[in-house]
């Protein structure tokens, strides 16, 4: 096939299939964001509580959670364009009921049929390009991976505050539909329908009883705990203690089976891929966090609307979009570890910056300081994500783009959830909540934004100091 040929630039086949994947994983990207600003909207709409209306992104963040572990076995058993076409066609059917509830029950039912389509998305659209393009053009395939990935958190306010603003909160969804019609009218053309697997595979049934319960246990578990403001609450420390018991009954599983698991844990022998897992955990929760602590200190600490809020939040896409330009040109050349060691400093610099806020810093700062954050995971995520896939055969590419996914998603909720309780309990302890003594509550909760970013530093240690391509995935 064209989009397999081994040339140093990508090809015009390549660029295509990029486009058509591109347009489903965007929407699933800002579907999410765009949820969240409308809740407040929700809240008058329906007439109910804080604690019920969460359920619509909790309840789609557990379906999502539920499926994911599948993909990489759906992948090899299905082939790409029939999975891809039926996950688009999930997530739509999902949009139109959400845009058509009738109750606040209804919607949370319709999120859950919308995040069982959603779920697969990420995971898929990683494995189809990464296999397209193969390894020395993967620092390139993973940037504009991380497009959707990066973007869509920042544009997301933006789009959901302009359509809650001026037109009905049932848009968010329904603007949806015109988007994922297109990506399923391209997908026949432009997607392949070979599997990734040299052969059809059993379904790893006892390994999915294992791995998606405790996924989704552990993403319930830090949910709880970053609304309830604490680790040690029932409902935090049950489903915790659940999924790791879970979750390490799958690893047992997994190394008996071996390659025919759900997701194959041998994966962490190579030294790349489990320092590179470590770095993608970590740095997903600094920047899930950053991007949720943000929002909330322009909102609650400077007063602006949702609308504002997601204007002022631009320049953070502007750093994410220009370093995974520069990001995916050099990673197909330079060693990962120079580069995510630099990520990591303009995460810190940012951080550290975000430390010093107050109720009236200026917006010019907060701009530059996102600036350097949005930089600062760029420059991490592809080299790291290029490094995972490099070291691996393309037969390991489905399952490996799983577990990736995985500890993306696993990062951004127990870091999300460390910092909202580290917040709630800095506002607590701050005294009456004024302007400042709200800022300062902030500024303590980006010194443990800071300390997750160091923290990133000891997995990447472990990264390649060269850019040469493994034997393993030149076959």
């Amino acid at each position: 096939m064209a989009v397999t040929e081994k040339t140093d630039r990508l090809s015009p086949e390549i660029l295509k299939l990029a486009g058509v994947i591109m347009l489903g994983a965007i929407m699933m990207q800002l579907d999410v964001t765009m949820t969240n600003i409308a809740t407040n909207t929700l809240l008058d709409e329906f007439d109910t509580t804080l604690a019920t209306i969460q359920w619509i992104s909790t309840g789609a963040l557990l379906a999502m959670a539920s499926v994911i572990p599948m993909a990489g076995w759906a992948l090899e058993r299905f082939g790409a364009r029939r999975l891809w076409m039926v996950t688009l066609a999930v997530f739509l059917l999902g949009s139109v009921l959400c845009g058509c509830a009738w109750s606040v029950e209804s919607l949370i039912v319709f999120r859950v049929v919308q995040g069982l389509g959603a779920g697969m998305i990420l995971p898929l659209s990683q494995s189809i390009l990464a296999i397209a393009a193969g390894p020395e053009r993967m620092g390139r395939v993973m940037a504009t991976i991380g497009i959707p990935a990066l973007l869509g958190p920042v544009l997301g306010p933006v789009i959901g505050g302009v359509i809650v603003t001026n037109l009905s909160w049932r848009w968010i969804f329904f603007v949806n539909v015109p988007v994922c019609l297109l990506a399923l009218a391209l997908s026949p053309r432009f997607l392949p329908t070979v599997r990734a697997g040299a052969a059809r595979v059993d379904l790893d049934v006892v390994g999915l009883v294992l791995l998606s319960p405790a996924f989704a246990a552990m993403i319930y578990g830090f949910a709880e705990a970053g609304r309830s403001g604490s680790f040690t609450h029932l409902s935090v420390v049950g489903p915790v203690l659940v999924g790791v018991a879970l979750l390490a009954g799958f690893v047992v599983h997994s190394l008996r089976l071996g390659g025919r698991a759900l997701v194959d844990v041998r994966l962490f022998h190579s030294r790349s891929f489990a320092a590179a897992a470590g770095v993608i955990t970590l740095a997903s929760g600094v920047m899930f966090g950053a991007l949720g602590l943000l929002p909330l200190y322009l909102q609650q600490v400077r007063g602006e609307d949702a609308l504002h809020t997601g204007l002022l939040l631009i320049p953070m896409g502007l750093g994410m979009g220009l370093s995974l330009m520069i990001a995916g040109r050099l990673a197909d050349r330079v060693a990962p570890a120079p580069m995510v060691l630099a990520g990591l400093g303009f995460g810190a610099v940012a951080a550290l910056t975000y430390t010093q806020l107050t109720a009236d810093t200026s917006y010019l700062v907060v701009g530059l300081a996102q600036v350097a954050s949005g930089a600062g995971v760029g420059s991490v995520l592809v080299p790291v994500m290029t490094a995972a896939m490099r070291s691996l055969t393309p037969d390991a590419i489905p399952r490996a783009s799983v577990a990736v996914r995985i500890f993306q998603q696993l990062g951004g909720s127990v870091g999300s959830a460390v910092l909202f309780v580290v917040l709630q309990r800095a506002i607590v302890t701050g005294g009456a909540p004024s302007s400042g003594a709200l800022a300062s509550a902030f500024g303590e909760t980006f010194w443990w934004v800071a300390g997750i970013a160091l923290l990133a530093l000891i997995p990447t240690g472990f990264l390649p100091r060269s850019s040469r391509l493994p034997e393993a995935s030149r076959q």
